[in-house]
Parts: C-alpha cells; sequence; structure tokens
C-alpha cells in the first residue's frame, strides 16, 4: 500500500476475520493509507489549474480570518469544491470527505474543514460581497460563449423546506400544495446547459417581477454584440412589464400567454380561417396581431393547435372548445389542444413553435441541479447563506459542464452519468524517489473507454500548457471553450498561431 515510514506510522487494530460465501477474509483499517473514491478527479483539477478557474476564485473571495487559529480560506474553498462534485446536499455530508488521503494536498491544501467550519465560513461572508464574487466568477466562465448567438432561457423552480428558515412561505408549488418554500430564479444559456445566474427569494416571491430587475441589470451591462439573440419564458414571463421591458431594449423575446378570455376570443376568430400553417409535432399555427387589456400596444401573436387524440379525445378534459359558445351542437367537429405564443421577431410559425418547444430543455436543467447536485439542499437558518450557496453550486456544476464537454463534446452529461464516467475510482498514492504515482482502479464496465478519453484529455491540456505558455489564463479558457462547444461557437479572433484551427479541430 505504500512506504515503511508510512505503514510504522499507521495506527493499526486487530484484523477481523469474516465469512462470506467466498470464504473466509481478514479485514483490517489504514486509517493513513492515501487513498480516495474519487480517483478520477485529478483530471478535472488539471483542467482548473489549467484555466485558471480554481486559483482566481480562491484569490478574489472576500473570505477572510484575523485569528491564528482560523481556518485556511483555500482549504475552506477546497472543502466546498470537493463536496458539491461529490454531490452532497447537506453540509453535514462533508463529513465523509474529511479524510480524503490525496486530493487536499492536489488542491492546495493541508486538509479539508468540517462541516461546522465550512458554515461558519458563509456565516463570516458579506451577503453582498459574497453574492458579487460569485457572480463575477459565473460571469468569467460563461462569458466567452456569449460571443456567438445565444438563447436565453428564464424559469423559476421551488426549493421545498420542512423547518421554518428564512424565506420559508407558501407559494406557487405544484407538487406539494401548501409547502414552504424558497424561490430559485434562474437564467439559463439554452443547449448548453450552463446556469448564467441564479437568484434565491422567499417562495411568495416565485413571480418574474421579484426577479427581472435583477436580469434587466445584468442585460444592460453586456455589450450590445453579448446580448441573447432570443429571451425565452413561460406564461409567466408574457406580462406586459416584461414585454415592455424587452421591447424598449430592443431585446427580441418569445413567450407564451394565458388562455385569458381575451386568448380564447382569439382562437375562437381563428378556429373556422384558412391557411392553418404546419407548426411541427402535429401542432398548426397561425399568426395574427392582438392587443389585450392592460397592454400598451398590439403585438404578434401565434394561435397554436394540435388534435386530441387518445385518452383526452374520449375524456374531452380541459378542452376549450367545450367553452365556445360558436361550436354547433351535433355538428362533428375535430377537438383541440392550444397554445398561444407572443413574439418580437419575425420568424416563420414553424420555427418559433419549435424555439418553443426546445425551451423545455430548462426543466433537464433544473433537475439535474435540484437532485443530483445540491440546489435542493445546503439549507441554513438565514436566506444569505443558502443564495450564497445556490451560486456556488451553479459555478461548480458550470465546470464540471465544460470539462465533460472537453471530454465528450457530442452531448450532454448528467451527473448520474458522468461522475461514475470521469470522478469514480478508488486510487492509491505511492512515492518513490520523489515521484509521486497515483494508481487508479476503476469499476466501470467501461473503464477501458474511460481510460482513452481521460488519457486524451490530459493530451489536450497539456499540449495547452506546452504551446500557449504566452496566453493568459482568459486566453486559455477561451480556447478550452472552443473545444467544449466548437459546435455553438462561431470562429472568432483565438490565439496566435495555430491554436485556433487546433482547438477547434480536435
Amino acid at each position: 500500500m505504500g512506504e515503511s515510514k508510512r505503514k510504522a506510522l499507521a495506527v493499526r487494530q486487530a484484523s477481523i476475520a469474516l465469512d462470506t460465501f467466498g470464504g473466509r477474509i481478514h479485514v483490517e483499517w489504514d486509517p493513513a493509507a492515501a487513498v480516495t473514491p474519487l480517483g478520477q478527479l485529478p483530471f478535472f483539477i488539471e483542467f482548473l489549474k489549467v484555466s485558471g478557474l480554481f486559483e482566481a476564485w480562491v484569490s478574489d473571495c472576500p473570505l477572510s480570518y484575523t485569528s491564528n487559529n482560523g481556518s485556511d480560506k483555500r482549504a475552506v474553498l477546497a472543502t466546498f469544491l470537493l463536496s458539491i462534485l461529490a454531490g452532497h446536499h447537506r453540509y453535514a455530508h462533508i463529513t465523509a470527505i474529511r479524510h480524503d488521503g490525496i486530493h487536499p494536498e492536489l488542491l492546495g491544501v493541508e486538509k479539508l474543514v468540517s462541516e461546522d467550519a465550512a458554515r461558519r465560513a458563509l456565516a463570516r461572508l458579506d451577503e453582498a460581497l459574497g453574492v458579487a464574487w460569485l457572480e463575477r466568477h459565473l460571469s468569467r466562465t460563461t462569458r466567452p460563449l456569449l460571443a456567438t448567438p445565444w438563447i436565453l432561457d428564464l424559469d423559476t423552480t421551488v426549493k421545498c423546506l420542512y423547518g421554518k428558515q428564512e424565506g420559508a412561505l407558501v407559494g406557487y408549488n405544484p407538487h406539494k400544495r401548501g409547502r414552504p418554500s424558497h424561490s430559485y430564479h434562474s437564467a439559463l444559456m439554452a443547449n448548453t446547459r450552463l446556469a448564467l445566474a441564479v437568484e434565491v427569494m422567499p417562495g411568495n416571491e416565485s413571480a418574474p417581477l421579484y426577479s427581472m430587475p435583477g436580469i434587466w441589470a445584468w442585460l444592460d451591462s453586456l455589450p450590445t454584440a453579448e446580448r441573447p439573440t432570443l429571451l425565452r419564458g413561460d406564461v409567466a414571463y408574457g406580462s406586459e412589464a416584461v414585454l415592455r421591458e424587452a421591447e424598449a431594449r430592443d431585446q427580441p423575446y418569445l413567450t407564451k400567454l394565458r388562455l385569458t378570455k381575451n386568448v380564447k376570443g382569439l382562437i375562437k376568430k381563428l378556429f373556422r380561417a384558412d391557411g392553418w400553417a404546419a407548426a411541427g409535432q402535429g401542432w398548426e399555427g397561425l399568426e395574427d396581431t392582438l392587443t389585450l387589456s392592460g397592454w400598451s400596444r398590439a403585438r404578434r401573436v401565434v394561435v397554436l393547435r394540435r388534435k386530441l387524440t387518445g385518452e383526452l379525445l374520449l375524456t374531452g378534459k380541459d378542452d376549450l372548445q367545450e367553452q365556445f359558445a360558436f361550436i354547433e351542437s351535433g355538428v362533428p367537429t375535430a377537438r383541440y389542444e392550444y397554445a398561444v405564443l407572443v413574439t418580437s421577431t419575425a420568424h416563420e410559425i414553424l420555427t418559433l413553435a419549435q424555439l418553443y418547444r426546445d425551451r423545455a430543455d430548462a426543466e433537464n436543467n433544473f433537475d439535474e441541479l435540484k437532485n443530483q447536485w445540491g440546489w435542493g439542499g445546503f439549507t441554513t437558518q438565514d436566506l444569505a447563506r443558502c443564495r450564497i450557496m445556490a451560486r456556488m453550486v451553479a459555478l461548480v456544476y458550470d465546470w464540471w459542464t465544460l470539462f465533460v464537454r472537453l471530454a465528450q463534446p457530442h452531448k450532454h452529461f448528467e451527473a448520474i452519468s458522468s461522475r461514475p464516467l470521469l470522478l469514480h475510482g478508488v486510487a492509491t498514492q505511492t512515492q518513490h524517489a520523489g515521484q509521486k504515482r497515483l494508481t487508479i482502479t476503476s469499476t466501470h464496465a467501461k473503464q477501458a473507454v474511460i481510460q482513452a478519453v481521460l488519457t486524451s484529455l490530459a493530451g489536450f491540456l497539456s499540449s495547452l500548457k506546452s504551446a500557449a505558455e504566452q496566453l493568459t489564463d482568459a486566453q486559455r479558457l477561451r480556447a478550452i471553450l472552443t473545444r467544449a462547444f466548437a459546435k455553438f461557437m462561431l470562429p472568432t479572433a483565438g490565439p496566435p498561431g495555430l491554436l485556433t484551427a487546433q482547438f477547434t479541430t480536435n
């Protein structure tokens, strides 16, 4: 397992004999062994070092200690990084990685901190400074991607609470009605599955009016060339307040309208009209203009309908036609489900319908962030630490997403798949003649493929270091993003030499 010196220092206990179906075995503990269950994490650590993301995050952190006995700031952040990567959603889970024998040293710290030290560290952070710090690094991670056309998805998800935390109020909760919650207002980059921003608010503040001032301020801070080509949201964002602000900034938008009385009147008007165009997946659409009460102007809308089939056709539940007086009794007619979109773009009906259907991918982001990362947990009595942790989880999630995309650029792997592939594996560290060696044993069925992928990734990072010593961290990060999102990014002026061609074609 290692050197004789380390064995001599290890506290050995008598072995325990156990009878198994394969015969008797003898079990003993070695608490000083340099082993870890996250054996493939060093590849991710090299990614963080080459890109400069972790070092800049640590140096910019506003956390500080005045006592000689205070925790090391770097150790606190390294602890959070490893905990979030491991899929933890409670501070108490930090205990499970406290005695990792390898990775603290690889992250430049002597040891990880306890769960109590981690909680207290967040409590020491000024909320405004902590939020600004994390938002700067979220922007640093994703900003180079904004130079190519992109779509901004806005949505809100609910985090259920089971105590008396600050902001634990009853609001919109379609699955657990009456349950206190927090509202996570999120800005996501479509298709890339990256989180751009998140704000945590009390459960009764789930409406866009609470989060949009921050979104508009963020969009106003971006150069015109980096603003989204489309702002996309569900029915909550189809209000006059949101649409008016978007139009004032010449920001194209696409949202859905609630089926209010006047919207149903438009459906009635167009029901027997000619010219319905195919909108994909069984839908057909017809465009018109509409001025709702409370709107300041007429806007382009697209009415979509799809014939009901199967059980919905038999039951007729939620069928709008039953509310329309113009349907003649006894006259056979098709039964439809409806959706009405409002947009400021000039796209054709088929394109608009598909663009709105693609918005459903934002729900996959929420599912992953809440159930496979830490958005569903890390709860404290105060709201400030919840806001800081939500952003920290989003940042580490973005880093891991970039790393996985770098290894496999063709698709997004959720954490439930990517952790067993690229993170888990038993690793043992030995040292001889001043050289440290890490031996990884993967139990995954695709271990040969995993080894080939990680070897290729290490080769890319090594070539980036050797061929781009003169580049800044920002230029290295751009090269990494160019490779990770090659199918999204447009050709841009890159680093000198052959770097641009090399990193976009590898």
